[in-house]
């Protein structure tokens, strides 16, 4: 189509009347008929395509409709062949990573945008508040603490430890200080509800529990990694953290919580509410109707917000509060697909930038202590916490394992990264806390990519062959 609208309006809308020549082409002496006006154009439309082509203006004139064409073969791609990658031992992440790394100048540079710190932040957001209200949705156990007793443990237990490694390996093998550590521990802590879909619970009817812990871990520990996001960046405003650390304690941690837990329940029922009466006088448009997934999202985490509240906290509790206040299973449906569209789109989006953005001089600069932290928080700090947080829970080892082995790291820590820019992280320190958590994210998506599939193939063999032989014993059992 490029070509065409090329041509039509140069060189071939030239080729008109009293412009035919002779010398126009050395194949057509003479042009008095139809016949030889047509032969003309086409000689001339063949000269059209032969002429030598300058590539890299033509890609300047024409970036933004390359970057949605190639946007556009991406996401065919994957959808067309959705069929084939669930069955091979990579993650749709991965493919993103790699195609926007292919876009990058250090490939056929067609992404050069370099946004700032805010635009990235806001883009994050958004993306995490989506997947927390998709994690709430699909949560199907009763609100008791036996029911959520894996997610107890790998929150109040396994991400204070996971903070307090990273940031006591931050201070004494990279010198940061107290605060700038603390600050990497919380980027770093928490696990990805974006990234891990592979992973998670697959509906309400799911009722794994390595499915369900890994889904809940991501949908809390992304609000609840905030407080100690607020220590590191107190830290870094001013180090007498006797000063402010009842403020912290009181505003960061109880008040902040509270109003986000509060929030999540008061508003989702408000709108629900409202749903309800109003489809009783006149039921809105069905193509309309899931929007109210995404105005609950927005509505809840704004005025959270607003109260100085945890809105992430709010949005995953507000999930939970959704998906129990409809009692329609097809609107819960519709609900829960509606969302995890919108994810997987704004997925896309997010992976294929940081791929992007990805330079081989600062990856080479802080490349020894990125792997070194990416190293030691997913093949130490992660699987060591986990089996000691579970330590005496009536859970199998193999879950155990995996619990400490997808500990998926991805949009949630860029968020905080991007959070901790805008609010005073930056300098020397702040460019090495940038690069080790983009070498870490991109280790994670590496290697939980290439496992995902496997192992969780090797698990569901597994629990169906622990089903056989309970069946088998219960048979035989007199």
């Amino acid at each position: 189509m490029l070509v065409l609208v090329y041509l039509l309006s140069s060189d071939f809308a030239n080729l008109k009347g009293d412009r035919f020549s002779s010398q126009s082409c050395m194949f057509c002496p003479n042009v008095d008929s139809r016949s030889d006006r047509v032969w003309l154009s086409s000689c001339s439309v063949l000269k059209a395509f032969l002429r030598p082509v300058d590539l890299a203006q033509f890609v300047d004139k024409n970036l933004y409709t390359l970057d949605l064409l190639l946007i556009g073969l991406v996401l065919m791609g994957v959808t067309l062949g959705s069929g084939w990658i669930t069955r091979l031992p990579i993650s749709y992440a991965l493919i993103y990573l790699v195609v926007g790394i292919a876009l990058s100048p250090y490939g056929l540079n067609l992404v050069r945008v370099r946004p700032d710190a805010e635009f990235l932040e806001r883009l994050t957001e958004i993306v995490v508040l989506v997947s927390l209200f998709s994690c709430g949705l699909k949560m199907n156990r009763p609100l008791n603490l036996w029911a959520w007793r894996s997610t107890i443990r790998l929150i109040g237990l396994l991400m204070p430890l996971t903070i307090f490694a990273v940031a006591a390996i931050g201070h004494y093998f990279l010198k940061f200080d107290w605060g700038e550590a603390i600050l990497l521990g919380a980027i770093l802590a928490p696990t990805d509800p974006v990234l891990a879909s592979e992973v998670q619970l697959f509906d309400t009817e799911d009722r794994d529990e390595l499915r369900f812990g890994l889904t809940s871990e991501g949908g809390l520990n992304d609000a609840l990694a905030f407080p100690f996001v607020y220590f590191g960046i107190h830290w870094l405003e001013n180090d007498q953290w006797q000063t402010w650390f009842p403020k912290w304690v009181g505003v960061d941690l109880i008040w902040a919580i509270a109003a986000g837990l509060v929030m999540g329940i008061v508003v989702p029922q408000a709108i629900v509410w409202v749903d309800r009466r109003l489809q009783r006088i006149r039921p809105v448009d069905t193509l309309m109707e899931e929007f109210i997934a995404l105005s609950i999202v927005l509505i809840t985490y704004a005025v959270t917000e607003l109260v100085y509240g945890y809105g992430f906290m709010a949005v995953f509790v507000a999930g939970i509060v959704t998906q129990r206040s409809y009692h329609n299973p097809d609107k819960q449906l519709a609900q829960l697909e509606f969302t995890e569209r919108i994810e997987k789109l704004l997925e896309v989006a997010t992976i294929l930038l940081l791929g992007s953005l990805l330079r081989v001089e600062p990856i080479a600069r802080f490349g020894v202590e990125g792997l070194f932290i990416a190293g030691i928080l997913l093949f130490v700090i992660r699987p060591v916490s986990t089996m000691l947080c579970t330590w005496g829970e009536n859970t199998h080892i193999v879950r155990r394992l995996l619990f400490g082995w997808f500990g998926v790291r991805g949009v949630g820590s860029l968020y905080y990264l991007f959070y901790a820019f805008g609010n005073g992280l930056g300098d020397e320190t702040g460019e090495a806390i940038a690069w080790i958590t983009f070498i870490t994210i991109v280790v994670s998506v590496v290697l939980h990519g290439v496992t995902s599939t496997p192992i969780m193939n090797w698990y569901e063999k597994h629990l169906e062959t622990r089903r056989q032989k309970l069946a088998n014993s219960d048979y035989i059992r007199p």
